[in-house]
């Protein structure tokens, strides 16, 4: 019998006799027993969070800004752990996972370094006769407990972009990771306990969705951040009552290429924004559309750069594509390329599927009405269309109820401006693919695609809130 990893509970590491399994997505086996928590643990977290909130509250930001560069050494010291831990728990190819450790380390730091920035306003308030003597100042004070609650995708990084901007606004917190994926949440909840994090202020809870309400309902939470589907974010914003809610949400990215880029350069960065980590990202490119004068050109090379793609096991080296999340999504995703090919698309390379290892697939000129085209793939399958016309182009991209990010592959600087002012998104990106991302960058969607935005800076923000002191110097006798 493998030993049970405890959870966090109000700062504490703890057992508590109920175990939930976490499976290698590739073998199938039980890798690791963790602890899992319900009502009684749920409603101890948060009551302990109320009550540590004056205590973060009056922490000074260089100690913020220690506690966090403190996780920043822990976790460099532990890379390469967590790295094989997220292979394991994700299935996510061991270059992805390493490439996530990096994007886990750079935004503590980049958390460290803002806690110490976040400042107010000098306000002039003498802009008419009746405010004269009066003075205005603003400050940010944290916003109070939150509730955070991750995806299984990137179970790093989507963690400390939660995480690290609670600790630098001030924030106690709640986190439920992905049951799937809990390993590297509870690894970080460690560091946190080594880090010198203020007794009761966190607690990292694997458990149900089942028993998660209150993270959602609870008036005790001033804030709920969630990233996931659409259709349980926009049921959460619904029940979440006066708090603040952000959503990070799923997406169908367009990527267009105009005819006077570098084919190399685009083919080189849509494959990889296609087909990394296996296509499980919502900023995935999906949707590939290439003016009519360089796409028989594109095609060739797009296809023989996808065919080259090693699928397969995640600790291999050379693996790009790894095992999807549980094998039901990758038999989802085989249906709907079999439903697209029925109804008259042209599947140009892969298609086959070995448990749920799903090959890099492109189909090209689907029906707009497939799911494949309308629906979020969340899997290694990209969709090849044809443009004549930039604007005709744009509109195809805002064809979507979902807008998180674009790629336009431009050397026009006319058209990179009409992109940015015309694509429904929260984020144009010209030169590179949709999923390009930087952590301090703000980030989010709109639509279906989410409310909100993260982004270390941006999050800080939301977690905090703006408050004024006026000052009156009385006139009289002036």
């Amino acid at each position: 019998m493998q030993t049970v990893r405890p959870l966090f509970l109000a700062g504490r590491p703890l057992d508590t006799g109920r175990a939930l399994d976490v499976r290698d997505k590739f073998s199938g086996a039980v890798a690791a027993r963790v602890a899992l928590a319900g009502p009684t643990e749920l409603e101890h977290a948060i009551a302990a969070a109320v009550a540590a909130a004056p205590v973060t509250r009056a922490l000074r930001p260089y100690e913020r800004a220690a506690i966090l560069t403190r996780c920043v050494a822990g976790f460099t010291a532990r890379a390469e752990e967590l790295a094989q831990n997220l292979c394991t728990e994700a299935g996510k190819p061991i270059r992805d996972s390493r490439g996530e450790v990096t994007r886990l380390i750079d935004t503590f730091r980049i958390a460290a370094e803002e806690a110490t920035r976040i400042g107010g306003d000098v306000l002039e308030l003498e802009v008419t006769p009746r405010a004269r003597g009066y003075r205005g100042m603003t400050q940010r004070v944290p916003v109070g407990p939150c509730a955070l609650i991750t995806p299984f995708n990137f179970p790093l990084n989507l963690t400390a972009h939660k995480v690290a901007p609670a600790i630098a606004a001030g924030c106690p917190f709640v986190l439920k990771p992905a049951s799937t994926t809990p390993l590297g949440a509870l690894t970080i909840g460690e560091e946190l306990v080594a880090a010198g994090m203020p007794p009761g202020s966190f607690s990292i809870l694997p458990m149900s969705s089942q028993d998660a309400g209150p993270l959602v309902e609870d008036e005790r939470f001033r804030l709920l951040s969630f990233t996931g589907s659409g259709a349980v974010g926009w049921d959460m914003k619904r029940r979440a009552g006066r708090k603040k809610v952000v959503l990070e949400l799923g997406g169908n990215a367009a990527c267009i290429v105009d005819r006077d880029w570098d084919l190399d350069d685009a083919v080189q960065r849509i494959v990889f924004g296609a087909f990394y980590q296996s296509g499980q990202s919502c900023v995935k490119a999906q949707r590939i559309l290439v003016h009519a004068d360089v796409v028989d050109a594109f095609r060739t090379k797009f296809v023989a750069a996808t065919r080259a793609l090693v699928a397969g096991d995640p600790r291999d080296e050379r693996t790009f594509v790894g095992p999807l999340i549980e094998e039901a999504e990758a038999v989802r995703l085989e249906s709907w390329i079999r439903s697209a090919v029925a109804r008259g698309a042209r599947l140009l390379c892969g298609g086959g599927r070995k448990g749920a290892v799903l090959e890099a697939t492109i189909l090209e000129n689907a029906p707009s009405d497939e799911k494949i085209v309308r629906d979020e793939a969340f899997g290694p399958v990209a969709v090849l269309s044809t443009f004549q016309d930039f604007d005709a182009a744009l509109d195809e991209a805002n064809d979507s109820r979902y807008g998180l990010q674009a790629g336009v592959f431009t050397n026009r600087l006319d058209h990179a401006l009409k992109a940015w002012d015309k694509l429904e998104v929260g984020g144009v990106i010209v030169g590179d693919v949709p999923a390009w991302r930087v952590d301090s960058m703000p980030y989010g969607g709109v639509k279906d695609s989410g409310f909100g935005r993260e982004g270390v800076r941006y999050a800080i923000e939301t977690m905090t809130e703006l408050r004024l002191l006026v000052l009156r110097t009385p006139t009289a006798g002036r």
